[in-house]
């Protein structure tokens, strides 16, 4: 692996683990702007086409009430790399829960893999072209993807 892989796999993970920050703190207030106009959040149940169907997605998450969630990103990995374009692939547990914190604490309740594509814009900023994720494990709290 050379140098240049390194820094571009600590890029997208860093962009990542920025998203989740977003959902986890702000409600994914700003979700949508990692995204290329017509990017893709798709779960197994439903997919989200463009800017407006994940704000709308995040705008009904945050309309249900308080909620405690936390988006913890392992095993991070890059395929299909180059110029404009590249695969990326992790691990991603849920700790979650409705209301306000500090709440009983359990085991997570998604684990799943997250395969994601990602653009690279003319300003070099990568920008999310699909997001799909693929449970493994499921607890009994519901998700709210």
């Amino acid at each position: 692996m050379n140098s240049e892989h390194l820094e571009l796999r600590s890029r997208l993970e860093a962009l990542a683990i920025d998203y989740w920050h977003d959902v986890d703190s702000n409600g994914g207030v700003g979700a949508a702007k990692f995204y290329v106009d017509d990017g893709i959040y798709a779960t197994t149940i439903r997919e989200y086409r463009g800017h407006d169907a994940i704000e709308d997605f995040y705008l009904r998450r945050r309309d249900r009430g308080a909620r405690v969630s936390l988006h913890l990103v392992n095993n991070f990995r890059l395929a299909n790399v180059n110029a404009e374009r590249v695969h990326c692939q992790y691990i991603l547990s849920l700790l979650a829960a409705d209301g306000q914190p500090v709440l009983p604490s359990q085991p997570a309740i998604l684990v799943a893999v997250v395969d994601e594509v990602l653009v690279k814009q003319i300003d070099g900023a990568w920008l999310y072209e699909l997001r799909r994720i693929t449970p493994l494990f499921r607890g009994e709290t519901p998700t709210t993807g």
